[in-house]
């Protein structure tokens, strides 16, 4: 977890290329288990970093947003990686429906998009990517 803490700053993201990039770096860094909360507005580009991060670890499939099924597992390498879209839930309490808690209690690494809407039923992040539109560039704050 002490790479982590490299990390963290202020990041000008020009592309898709630098987005995945980005998250190919956290990949590296996070070992078997992390916590990463993906903050911004739709259309910032956190399935893109998502997608970088996946791609690092090994994952050459097709990469979507759980934005329906809410989540969607990968085990990759012998790392369980799970990407958790919140953005259509409604209540944080939906969350004890898919059995939530029982998520994480797992040695795994957990991206989650709109973290906010867990507020309550998600542990708290390790490490937080904070991603703001502006232009044609994306500005990555990592705390």
């Amino acid at each position: 977890m002490n790479n982590l803490k490299k990390l963290r700053g202020n990041y000008i993201i020009k592309d898709e290329v630098a987005m995945q990039k980005l998250g190919k770096q956290l990949s590296s860094a996070c070992g078997n288990h992390c916590v990463i909360y993906l903050e911004g507005n739709l259309g910032a580009g956190k399935t893109t970093f998502a997608r970088g991060f996946l791609r690092s670890l090994g994952y050459n499939k097709k990469v979507k947003s759980p934005t329906y099924t809410l989540v969607e597992h990968y085990l990759i390498n012998g790392k369980d990686v799970y990407h958790f879209d919140l953005y259509r839930l409604i209540n944080p309490d939906e969350l004890e429906y898919i059995g939530i808690r029982d998520y994480f209690t797992k040695q795994a690494i957990f991206l989650i998009e709109w973290p906010e809407n867990g507020k309550n039923f998600i542990p708290p992040p390790n490490i937080k990517y904070h991603i703001t539109i502006k232009k044609n560039e994306r500005y990555v704050e990592v705390l």
